[in-house]
Parts: structure tokens; sequence; C-alpha cells
């Protein structure tokens, strides 16, 4: 009987420290705001082992991959996060910036379209797609996105339109 208390007690205890997917994924936000990129990192993959389809978890990853200059890594986690939330403009825009600092313009032109039909206000998206435009000498274009950006609130966009549409 002393036995079967004692593997109770241990098994109830066992639990108490047992952590979800969710609960890696909060201390992982945390850790990330802290400036611990690489705990946060660890934490995000802890929940994601969890949960497989914890879309919010690949795409913070895949931010602080982008942190740590981890492209490949970070474009995987975007990927993945869009594959399971078509609809995840920040997913887009994630991947977007990746591309573009591949090199990789016409993905980068294309993820910020996807991200502007469904969000049309997004400035980040207008001004990163004019900086991948620009990159591939569509002047045109990259100065209609910064002046896009710059109505709805971007400041680099000033400077961007300022230093490539002369």
């Amino acid at each position: 009987m002393k036995q079967i208390l004692l593997s109770l007690l241990f098994l109830i205890s066992g639990s108490c420290w047992a952590q979800s997917a969710t609960g890696y994924f909060d201390k992982a936000m945390k850790k990330a705001e802290a400036g611990n990129t690489k705990g946060a990192i660890d934490d995000y993959t802890r929940a994601i082992k969890m949960n497989s389809k914890f879309g919010e978890a690949y795409q913070n990853r895949g931010v602080a991959r982008l942190k740590l200059n981890d492209l490949k890594g970070a474009l995987e986690d975007f990927s993945k996060a869009i594959e399971l939330d078509t609809m995840n403009t920040d997913a887009f825009t994630g991947r977007a910036n990746v591309n573009y600092k591949l090199m990789n313009y016409r993905e980068a032109i294309d993820d910020c379209s996807a991200c502007l039909e469904m969000n049309p206000r997004d400035y980040v998206a207008y001004n990163l797609r004019g900086l991948a435009y620009n990159k591939t000498g569509d002047k045109k274009n990259a100065c209609k996105d910064f002046s896009k950006a710059i109505e709805l609130g971007s400041q680099s966009a000033i400077k961007n339109r300022a230093t490539f549409c002369k």
C-alpha cells in the first residue's frame, strides 16, 4: 500500500512538471522578449515537437532564427507557418524578408503581393516589395510602393523613396 501511494505521489508530482505546447510557447515568448533568442528557439522547438500544427510557434521561431541570421531555418519556419495558415500575413512578410536577404527578389515580391491581397494596409509589405522591385530594376513599381507605404505611415519608405526615386 505504501508503495502504491508513493507511486501515485510520484506520478502526480511528475505531471505537475510536465509542460504543454502552449506552456513552452509562453516560455519562449518571455525569453524572446528578454533577448534570449537561442533559449526562445529551444522552447519554440519543444512546443512544435508537442504540437506539429502550432503555426504561431513556427512563425515566432522563424522570427527568432531570422534575428540570428539563420536564413535557411527562418525560411523553412515561415513556409511551414504559411502551409498551416494561408491567411497568416505576418508569415508572408517574414518569408518575403528572408527571400529579400537571400536575393530571391521575385519570391519576395510574390510574398509581399500575397500579403497585400489579404491586408492592403500593410506598409511594411509595400516598403519591402518596393525594395525588391528596386533590386529587379523596376523603378516605377518600386517608387509606387514606397509612396503607398509612406501614405500608410512608413518612416523608412520616406528614406527609400528619396534614395531610389530621383
